[in-house]
């Protein structure tokens, strides 16, 4: 996007948590009929000089007893979940020396960010060739 920084990342690590988070959102406003189903992402800068991302969805939300849990492993409110998508989410985005995670919208659904510094480390796996 213009204006914002390149960042050293492993590109297919970071699309696994683009899909991840997008695919989230889509199935949290898959049973919704009493409201229009809007899926939003958004980059830009914050102000310490890293990329944000956002993704924000008009879903179903988070039980408050849910949302502690949602980057542990094997933690999953979905019936055919394996509680793993969101945790790899966060190793990822950790690896890359960023921080991921999800708040309430003022409205329905959920709201889930990541950061990554503009300097930030390719995963030393990646880097390595392993």
């Amino acid at each position: 996007a213009p204006g914002l920084p390149l960042v050293r990342v492993d590109r297919i690590q970071l699309q696994q948590v683009l899909i991840n988070l997008l695919v989230n959102g889509m199935e949290a406003m898959a049973t919704l009929r009493d409201r229009e189903r809007v899926l939003i992402a958004r980059t830009k800068r914050d102000r310490s000089d890293r990329v944000l991302v956002a993704i924000e969805d008009a879903g179903i939300g988070i039980a408050p007893e849910d949302a502690k849990r949602l980057f542990m492993a094997f933690h999953t409110t979905k019936p055919d979940g394996l509680g793993m998508g969101l945790s790899i989410c966060r190793s990822i985005i950790e690896a890359h020396g960023g921080r991921v995670w999800a708040s309430p919208n003022t409205g329905p659904g959920m709201t889930f960010q990541f950061t990554i510094s503009a300097d930030a480390p390719r995963n030393r796996a990646s880097a390595s060739g392993h």
